[in-house]
């Protein structure tokens, strides 16, 4: 059921069409989380379908996705007023498959007797099962790094006559930078205090990266939490990251 492929053996093999079975890529992604990863685009590019199970952040996100290739998304629960038009359930059929997309999983009505794919995130970890004969995919996330959880996504193949094979795609960048998984529950609180102070004092993200010695990429995360969500505090900020 799951394969594993690394990114340059996936850009070299990218020819899985036959004239009398043809395969369609689906690209599944989530929580990209205001990041569109030219690694992430690359293999986007070579799919005919893209589904986003939801915290795109983003309008800008969703609609270069679009130029890429037909895109089904869900809202996320960081997703802010700009997605009030996206819904937070989606079903659709895909070449002949039926599809049920959710961003928290923990929500999922328990009759889902129409479905035989079940997409979602929230937890930026990967996850892939069988169960009663339905496919539930979780690609994780290939967005902002969340401490030291790889970044990933998925690919799902569906034939003509509706056999089905996902991938497991590991992504790996340069820009992945992350805070340390190792420091203690005592000094990440006391790091995001601190970035929530420079964030009311106006201070630029670069500079706030450069002095809590973090990436830009969590500190923008941190800013983005405390700005999107008035009155939470620090320990409120951890708890959604």
């Amino acid at each position: 059921m799951e394969g594993q492929v690394n990114l340059n053996e996936y850009q070299q093999n990218l020819s899985i069409h036959s004239s009398k079975n043809r395969k369609y890529r689906i690209g599944v992604i989530s929580d990209t989380h205001g990041l569109l990863r030219e690694e992430v685009k690359e293999i986007l590019q070579t799919c005919d379908v893209i589904l986003h199970g939801g915290d795109i952040n983003k309008q800008s996100i969703l609609e270069e996705l679009q130029t890429i290739a037909p895109t089904y998304a869900v809202r996320g629960n960081n997703d802010g007023k700009w997605a009030n038009q996206l819904p937070e359930t989606r079903k659709l059929t895909l070449y002949g498959v039926p599809f049920y997309m959710i961003h928290n999983k923990k929500r999922i009505p328990e009759n889902l007797k129409d479905s035989n794919i079940i997409i979602y995130g929230h937890s930026h970890k990967y996850e892939v099962c069988k169960k009663e004969s339905k496919l539930w995919l979780n690609p994780g996330s290939c967005g902002i790094q969340r401490f030291r959880l790889p970044l990933t996504m998925a690919l799902l193949e569906i034939d003509s006559y509706k056999n089905y094979f996902v991938r497991k795609i590991n992504i790996t960048s340069n820009s992945a930078r992350i805070v340390n998984s190792d420091i203690s529950q005592t000094d990440m609180l006391e790091l995001v205090k601190k970035i929530v102070r420079e964030t009311e004092r106006g201070t630029a993200i670069s500079k706030i990266a450069i002095k809590c010695e973090i990436s830009e990429e969590f500190a923008e995360q941190v800013c983005r939490l405390y700005l999107t969500h008035p009155g939470i505090d620090a320990n409120g900020i951890i708890n959604k990251m």
